[in-house]
């Protein structure tokens, strides 16, 4: 948490007016008992009218101008807690940006949003409260014991047993509390993401009529967080009762003791009430410290998870690799090189691909095909640097990928995944996501070559269609085929087509590779595909068996070479002897 306060430097002035109004806020209602005592002493005690209405109007002012002082030490103080977590909130999107997948696989989707969101809204609250409160409780507690002593030092003694008493259960209470609230943010993570993992997976889910089971895990997970959240309740929940039984004791000694100091005339009974009044302005301030101080718990336990992503180290980083350029010259004759390449996941045993060697010259056509987890997606993900190799090198235009610049590497390749992912906005808008200024025609011409120009055509507005979040207004087929014209919009020197044609006919997929074929500037293209009919055509062919390499070369070489190529394509077309 120390690390995300550096980001409440731009809000300085902020945090120091805020608490400094609220003390005098705090300053004003100090004077409010002993205005009270002049009521009862003087006004009241004389029968002197004039003067009770005189000090009712003074109590008024001071009113009104504490209202001032602490509307305008709330606005101070949500300024900047607002302005500091909004600051954070930035960084930690561009923090995530740039994480690899490696890193995102590993915090997980749902965990990221509760940083984001739940915990973002936790330290905003904590800040508020801390710049109001966390100066002005103290400071009333101590004030008001002051005053108290300058009324009568043998009545305020009651105050010095009273106030660590209850000193200790607001503190007790707190360090039971803290590592508790750990545990119900933890227990609230597995909640949303068994949330997230039903929602986005509700169509299987109904498929196999597995609604009562996941109902039945939901509600053991849930009932988790809710034990949890009611144990730490009670204990938090006994902080109220303590502290006001220490108070009413406090408070019946008090009286006892002034009552028995005013038959002795040695105080008056303002004086006593002063001094009952201060009590109660301490025992408000300890039950709002004590809030305040498990507020401040929850906000340092969320600010700890969001720092603690943010001190994830991006393995991937912008062009920062230093690597020998030996060797580079005789790569700069081809679009792309695997030079005994390999990658392993984090916590991996072994590498999910490895020693993959193959030269792509400009403008070939690669297919790379291989039963499932036989390491496709990876080989291709190394080019982008989506993931860094852990062993070898990859080249791109004879340049070691590692020392691109990212967004240099990355615009020069056009990605397809698997998962076809468009966003909320226009047909328009996702279409320019590679190129801004692409133009009415540069995105037709994109759609035509992806096929996908019939599903823009047939919309009333075109290419100003909305796109609902997800694309969930599209079939399966139409967001590929849009997805794979967002890619071709950019003209990218290398597209990369990953698996993204699994939703396509047979027709549709052979009209979109004869049309990226022909293109005026053919991209290096890469093709991942479960089916051989999508790469027999393809210059060069990877074939891939447990993450090795088991052939490379033509379709007609693979059927004479490569049992395994062999196998696939017999048992797609069933071929008989």
């Amino acid at each position: 948490m120390k690390k995300l306060l550096c980001y409440l430097k731009e809000y300085k002035k902020e945090s120091v007016l805020g608490p400094l109004f609220k003390l005098l806020e705090a300053t004003l209602e100090l004077f409010v008992p002993l205005v009270v005592a002049a009521i009862i002493d003087t006004g009241i005690g004389n029968q002197d009218r004039g003067y009770v209405v005189k000090m009712c109007l003074v109590l008024v002012l001071l009113g009104l101008i504490g209202l001032a002082f602490s509307v305008t030490a709330q606005y101070f103080a949500a300024k900047a807690a607002v302005g500091f977590v909004t600051t954070i909130r930035h960084v930690l999107f561009g923090h995530i940006q740039k994480l690899s997948y490696a890193e995102l696989d590993t915090q997980g989707t749902s965990t990221l949003i509760t940083r984001m969101t739940s915990d973002m809204n936790q330290v905003q609250n904590g800040v508020n409260l801390t710049l109001r409160l966390l100066l002005r409780s103290p400071f009333v507690v101590i004030g008001a014991m002051v005053m108290a002593f300058t009324i009568d030092v043998k009545a305020a003694l009651v105050f010095v047993v009273g106030i660590p008493a209850l000193a200790v259960v607001v503190f007790g209470v707190m360090l039971a509390c803290i590592p508790l609230y750990r545990k119900v943010q933890n227990r609230l993570d597995k909640v949303l993401g068994l949330t997230r993992e039903n929602l986005t997976g509700v169509r299987v889910l109904r498929a196999f009529c597995k609604e009562e089971e996941q109902e039945a895990e939901f509600q053991k997970q849930n009932q988790t967080l809710t034990d949890t959240q009611k144990f730490v309740g009670r204990i938090s929940a006994l902080l109220n009762p303590l502290t006001y039984v220490i108070i009413n004791v406090a408070i019946i000694a008090l009286i006892w003791i002034g009552a028995i100091r005013v038959d002795m005339g040695i105080i008056t009974q303002g004086a006593v009430v002063a001094l009952y009044n201060y009590m109660s302005q301490i025992l408000t301030e300890l039950i709002k410290l004590a809030n305040l101080i498990i507020n401040i718990t929850k906000s340092v336990a969320c600010g700890n998870r969001i720092q603690s992503v943010l001190e994830v180290e991006p393995s991937v980083k912008d062009g920062a690799a230093t690597v020998s350029g030996d060797g580079e010259a005789g790569k700069s004759a081809y679009s792309v090189v695997f030079e005994h390449a390999g990658i392993r996941y984090p916590d991996a045993a072994q590498e999910a691909v490895s020693d993959i060697t193959l030269n792509v010259r400009p403008g070939e056509t690669i297919g790379i095909i291989g039963g499932t987890g036989s390491g496709k997606s990876s080989m291709v993900n190394l080019i982008p640097r989506f993931y860094d190799c852990s062993s070898g090198a990859v080249y791109v235009d004879g340049k070691n990928v590692c020392t691109y610049g990212l967004t240099e590497l990355r615009d020069k390749i056009g990605v397809v995944p698997q998962k076809s992912v468009l966003f909320a906005g226009t047909i328009r808008s996702n279409m320019q996501w590679g190129k801004p200024d692409a133009t009415d025609e540069e995105i037709f011409a994109a759609l035509e070559i992806a096929q996908a120009k019939d599903v823009v055509s047939k919309k009333e507005k075109g290419l100003d269609t909305e796109v609902e979040q997800g694309g969930k207004n599209f079939s399966g087929g139409q967001r590929q085929r849009l997805t794979i014209a967002r890619a071709l919009v950019k003209q990218p020197e290398i597209l990369i087509l990953d698996d993204s044609s699994s939703a396509l006919d047979f027709a549709t997929d052979a009209a979109l590779r004869m049309a990226i074929g022909s293109m005026k500037h053919k991209p290096t293209l890469f093709i991942v595909s479960q089916r051989t009919s999508a790469i027999q055509y393809a210059d060069k062919i990877v074939v891939l068996d447990d993450g090795s390499v088991v052939g490379i070369g033509t379709h007609e070489e693979l059927m004479n070479t490569c049992e395994v190529y062999r196998e696939i394509y017999d048992s797609q077309y069933k071929r008989t002897k």
